[in-house]
């Protein structure tokens, strides 16, 4: 049911494993906890860094969805001047 949130208090993401695009380069595949001051937190957390990663993003978002996501991070915060745009992981074909 749309608008429905698990844990009351919480955003409609809260607990969804999404896409973000940083302004880095950087992608992060991870489960959403909440938007706050500080950024974005998130929950086991996978980040694709181009400058040291040799796979194509979109072979590695591949990989993520095949084989489950590798989080390198258990908590993480993506400050608020890099996040970027944020997709639901299951919206990627």
């Amino acid at each position: 049911m749309t608008g429905h949130v698990f844990h009351p208090g919480h955003d409609e993401l809260h607990g969804v494993t999404v896409v973000i695009t940083g302004a880095s380069g950087r992608t992060y595949v991870g489960r959403w906890h909440e938007r706050g001051p500080r950024g974005i937190t998130m929950r086991d957390v996978a980040i694709h860094d181009p400058a040291s990663n040799p796979l194509v993003l979109e072979v590695w978002l591949a990989k993520q969805q095949k084989f489950g996501v590798a989080a390198t991070e258990k908590h993480f915060v993506i400050p608020i001047e890099e996040a970027g745009s944020v997709r639901r992981f299951d919206s990627f074909p």
